[in-house]
C-alpha cells in the first residue's frame, strides 16, 4: 500500500481532496474505506468464532472428564459446534483474504496528496520559482553579418555526431546513435555529473542493473500507474528501467536504517527506457523525445523532518550543474495535475534552447515523503532501540543527457558551424571546439 490505512481512516477528506487535485478518481478513497470496514468486520466475526470454537473444544474435554461417553450425544453436540465454527472461520478467512487483496490494489491506486504549498491545477498553474542566465535569441549577429541559430538536429548532422537514421534501422525511431565526438560528449557529461555528485556533494556512486522485477517497479510507483510506459521483458517478467530511481530506491526495500545512518545519498547513471516518448508525433525531430536516453539520478533517504529542506538542497545541486555548463535555465514548482501520481512536491528544471526557442526539461526533483517507503517497507530508528518509522524518499535528475546535449549544441554553436565545448567537458573531450565533419 502507499497511502497508510491509519491516515486514510483519520483524514479521508484530505486524501479525497488530494486525489481530485491530481485529476484522479476520488471514488477509490471511499471504496478503500468500505473495503477496510468490511475486512475488519470479517476479522472480528472470525475472532468471535475462534473463541466459540475454543469453548466448544474445551467443553468436549470437560464433558469426557466429567464422565460423558466420548461417543455420546452431549460430546457429539459440542464437537459439531466446534466443526461448524471451524468451517465458518475458514470461509470468513477466505473472504477476508479476497477483500484484503482488493483493498491493497485500491490503496496502490490512490495518489500521494500534494504538499499544501503546491499550486492546484494543470500545467498552466505551474509557478516559475527562479531563472538564471541570458535567454539567447535564435537570430544573432555574426562576424560576417546576421545569422540564425539552427536546431540541434541540424547542428548534430553537420558535426556528424548523432545518427538518427541508423538508430532507427537498428532499433526503431527514438533510439539515437551517438558517434565520434557525440559519443564522447555523452561520456564526458556522465563523468562530469557523477564526479561533482561524488566528490563535492557527498553522494555514493551506484551502478545498478538496467532491469527490475515487478516488486521493484511497484515499490517506486511505476506500476500500476505507469505500467504502459515501461518496456517489459515478458519472458523473464522484468522491466527495463525508466530511470535509476527504480533500482536504486529498491536497494533498501524491507530494510531498517539505524539512527546514525541517515541521510543516505546515492548518485547513479543508467540508460533509461520510455515507451511513450514521441507519442502522437510530438517533438519527434532530433533527440527531444526518445525511447532511450542517458541520465544521472540522485536518490535520497531522509528523516521525515529533513525531507523538505533536502528537496531544496537536491534541486540546488542540479542547478549548479547547469550553471557550470553555462546553460540558461528556470525552476518550476509543478502544479498538482502536472507533477505525477506519487510525488508530494516536485520542481522541474528547464534549459533554454535558442535554436528552437523553447524550454526543455532536463531535471525533475521530487519529494515522495513516506509514500514510496510504505510500499517498500523502508524504515529507520529515530533512536537506538526505538520503534522503526518510515523514511522519506526523494530523487532528482542530475541530469538527463539528451536535452542537455540539445541545449549545448544550440547555445554554443557559432556561425561557421562549429560548437564551443563547455569548459567542464574540455579535458575529457580533449578539445574546446567541435568542428563540422
Amino acid at each position: 500500500m502507499s497511502v497508510g490505512l491509519q491516515r486514510l481512516r483519520e483524514e479521508p477528506d484530505l486524501i479525497r481532496r488530494g486525489a481530485l487535485d491530481k485529476g484522479e478518481d476520488a471514488a477509490l478513497v471511499d471504496r478503500a474505506l468500505e473495503l477496510d470496514a468490511r475486512r475488519r468486520r470479517l476479522l472480528g466475526e472470525a475472532d468471535g468464532l475462534k473463541a466459540e470454537r475454543n469453548r466448544a473444544s474445551k467443553q468436549v474435554g470437560d464433558a469426557i472428564r466429567g464422565g460423558a461417553a466420548p461417543d455420546g450425544p452431549r460430546v457429539a453436540a459440542f464437537r459439531a459446534a466446534s466443526v461448524a465454527a471451524g468451517e465458518r472461520i475458514a470461509a470468513l478467512d477466505a473472504e477476508a483474504a479476497a477483500v484484503e487483496a482488493e483493498l491493497e490494489d485500491a490503496l496502490l491506486r490512490i495518489p500521494n496528496p500534494a504538499d499544501p504549498d503546491v499550486p492546484v491545477g494543470d500545467a498552466d498553474a505551474n509557478v516559475v520559482v527562479r531563472t538564471w542566465g541570458d535567454l539567447l535569441p535564435r537570430a544573432g549577429a555574426g562576424p560576417d553579418g546576421p545569422w540564425e541559430r539552427k536546431p540541434h538536429w541540424d547542428v548534430a548532422e553537420a558535426l556528424g555526431i548523432i545518427d538518427l537514421e541508423r538508430g532507427a534501422k537498428v532499433a526503431g525511431s527514438g533510439f539515437p546513435v551517438y558517434r565520434g565526438a557525440g559519443a564522447a560528449l555523452q561520456r564526458a557529461l556522465i563523468d562530469f555529473f557523477l564526479g561533482v555528485h561524488t566528490r563535492e556533494n557527498g553522494f555514493t556512486e551506484i551502478w545498478p542493473p538496467a532491469v527490475v522485477n515487478a516488486a521493484s517497479a511497484r515499490g517506486t510507483g511505476q506500476i500500476p500507474d505507469k505500467e504502459d510506459q515501461m518496456y517489459v521483458i515478458t519472458r523473464d517478467e522484468l522491466y527495463l528501467v525508466p530511470t535509476a530511481e527504480v533500482p536504486v530506491t529498491n536497494l533498501h526495500r524491507d530494510e531498517i536504517f539505524e539512527p546514525d545512518a541517515l541521510p543516505v545519498r546515492y548518485a547513479a547513471y543508467t540508460p533509461c527506457f520510455r515507451r511513450e516518448a514521441g507519442a502522437a508525433g510530438k517533438d519527434t525531430r532530433g533527440i527531444l523525445r526518445v525511447h532511450q536516453f542517458d541520465k544521472v539520478e540522485m536518490v535520497l533517504f531522509e528523516r521525515p523532518e529533513a525531507s523538505g529542506e533536502a528537496l531544496e538542497w537536491m534541486t540546488g545541486r542540479a542547478e549548479d550543474l547547469l550553471r557550470r555548463l553555462g546553460l540558461a535555465y528556470r525552476v518550476l514548482l509543478m502544479a498538482t495535475r502536472d507533477m505525477g501520481f506519487v510525488q508530494a512536491k516536485k520542481y522541474d528544471l528547464e534549459v533554454w534552447a535558442p535554436g528552437v526557442e523553447r524550454w526543455l526539461e532536463v531535471s525533475s526533483c521530487s519529494n515522495f515523503r513516506d509514500y514510496q517507503a510504505r510500499r517498500m517497507a523502508i524504515r529507520y530508528r529515530p533512536a537506538p532501540g526505538a520503534k522503526p518509522e518510515l523514511v522519506h524518499t526523494l530523487n532528482g535528475s542530475g541530469l538527463a543527457l539528451a536535452r542537455v546535449v540539445a541545449a549545448i549544441l544550440e547555445t554554443y554553436q557559432r556561425p561557421d558551424g562549429s560548437v564551443v565545448v563547455p569548459e567542464p567537458l574540455r579535458a575529457t573531450l580533449g578539445t574546446d571546439t567541435l568542428l563540422p565533419s
